[in-house]
């Protein structure tokens, strides 16, 4: 089924679900590649309190998964672990990419058969090699096809769940003033907003002003759409303010949780050095136990967020990158620990 034959989808009602239960200015957790998998959700809804008063991010995400890849049995087997998620922390979204219609309505159908709350369609990530497949932010060069996707994507959920996108500002250059309306027409649930192009990938700062004009064009539309704002957020006081001067419904957080799993809670004291390499030993146990499907290196770039600022950090930290399971991490945090007493 083409766009065009689609048309007559445009008139029907946004599926909103829990987007519109979502808490004003509400903090999500962005969806990172080798990032925002089980153990890191894990850890986060630890330690920011996740369903409790003050504390936890108002939605979690998956890491992106190739909807090509699950259309296969072979693939399914490979991917799937990918998809696994504590049905404890909800709402919970799954997202996935694809230029291909067809398997994309074969993963969103697969992702209401998961349990998932929402469906995120990734029309924003710069990889190189997704982008050669027409997929992430190449859509944005093809918005027919991206429409297409979205409407495939409404199909395969027909209406069980929320479908929403995640984006940026344009390819080269700033878009929004064309691209936002040409998603908009397409009823989804929310749009996500990286204020960076493509090409910029995040080499410059986020483009706020981008955010906040964008803004003005899902409200001036009249849809129920719901738009938040991401890039560069790296505290809570920050994501309320940027909230309240950029007019977004919310805000989502990436690289400003690395190394601080209790970003999400507003109560948290200073977390003290022992205490922080602890959590990490957690975190890093959690990896091992649930994320079997994964090479142990993929730890070490959360070692690189947890091990700064304090004396010995560099030599703990080289130490680290040669380790390869919990034991030898706990072990060689454990004798920084006992040569270090006075770290607090």
């Amino acid at each position: 089924m083409d766009y065009k034959e689609d048309k007559k989808e445009k008139k029907s009602n946004i599926v909103m679900g829990f987007w519109n239960d979502l808490a004003p200015c509400a903090k999500i957790l962005a969806p990172m590649a080798d990032v925002t998998d089980l153990a890191t959700r894990r850890i986060i809804a630890k330690y920011s309190r996740m369903g409790e008063v003050g504390g936890g991010p108002d939605l979690l995400y998956t890491e992106f998964v190739a909807a090509d890849g699950i259309f296969s049995e072979e693939g399914r087997k490979k991917l799937l672990p990918l998809l696994d998620f504590d049905k404890k922390y909800r709402p919970i979204v799954a997202q996935i990419f694809s230029s291909n219609p067809e398997k994309m309505e074969y993963a969103a159908k697969l992702c209401v058969d998961l349990g998932f709350d929402g469906i995120d369609l990734n029309m924003g990530c710069p990889d190189k090699n997704i982008n050669k497949q027409g997929a992430g932010a190449a859509m944005i060069r093809t918005p027919d096809l991206a429409r297409e996707i979205i409407y495939a994507a409404k199909r395969g959920v027909q209406g069980a769940i929320p479908v929403s996108v995640k984006t940026r500002i344009g390819w080269s250059k700033n878009e929004i003033e064309t691209w936002i309306p040409q998603l908009l027409e397409t009823d989804i649930a929310a749009i996500i907003l990286h204020g960076r192009t493509r090409n910029e990938m995040s080499k410059v700062p986020a483009n706020w002003d981008a955010i906040n004009r964008a803004g003005e064009i899902v409200r001036a539309s009249g849809k129920q759409t719901k738009f938040i704002g991401n890039g560069d957020i790296t505290s809570l006081a920050q994501a309320n303010e940027y909230c309240k001067k950029y007019q977004v419904d919310g805000v989502m957080i990436g690289r400003g949780i690395f190394g601080k799993p209790w970003f999400f809670d507003s109560q948290r004291k200073e977390i003290g050095i022992r205490k922080r390499l602890e959590i990490m030993l957690e975190h890093t146990k959690l990896f091992e136990d649930f994320v079997k499907h994964k090479s142990f290196h993929i730890m070490k770039k959360h070692y690189k967020a947890y091990v700064q600022g304090f004396d010995g950090a560099k030599d703990l930290r080289m130490a680290l990158m040669e380790t390869k399971n919990y034991e030898e991490a706990y072990r060689v945090v454990n004798d920084f620990l006992d040569e270090h007493p006075y770290l607090k």
